[in-house]
């Protein structure tokens, strides 16, 4: 992944890791397999730069301290959530892992932001939007902008859908 290459073949992977394609597959019966004991392995990484004890403060420094948080971690990982948009269709585990992550994500965001909760549901919606890795990778990738332009328009965004009336 950090090599970019999005979709690796077990072939690939064997050789990366050293080992011979049957030494691979007794080890991991499928690819499925290999995604799963991957994401294990690196779930406490990429959960610890999710996590902080400083969610206190005024809503508008909630608000910038949740999306820089968000904003380094999805630079982080981008490659790992990249690979895992590219696979996803092909593997049931990855898809629901995906899914958990997703919505792990907006319960934090709603622990930052208790009043996100309390929101009609379009507008706790364009949070949870404006928030994710795919406005962030917008932002960063397609638009070029640097890390500190997007947290201002991500904050500004959020913090807009919560007074909006």
């Amino acid at each position: 992944m950090d090599e970019g290459i999005l979709v690796p073949t077990a072939q690939l992977v064997a050789d990366r890791a050293g080992v011979g394609i049957r030494s691979f597959f007794r080890h991991f019966p499928d690819m499925d397999s290999l995604w799963l004991a991957a994401d294990e392995m690196l779930r406490e990484s990429y959960e610890v730069l999710f996590k902080t004890d400083a969610r206190s403060g005024t809503l508008a420094e909630r608000v910038s301290q949740a999306v820089a948080l968000y904003g380094n971690a999805f630079d982080e990982l981008s490659q790992i959530i990249l690979n895992t948009h590219a696979l996803m269709w092909r593997f049931p585990k990855l898809r629901q892992n995906y899914a958990w992550h997703q919505k792990r994500l907006r319960k934090e965001l709603e622990l930052w932001l208790p009043e996100v909760a309390a929101l009609p549901s379009e507008r706790r919606e364009s949070v949870h939007a404006a928030a994710s890795f795919e406005m962030w990778h917008r932002l960063r990738e397609h638009q070029g902008l640097t890390a500190t332009v997007s947290c201002d328009i991500v904050v500004r965004l959020i913090t807009e859908s919560l007074s909006a009336k």
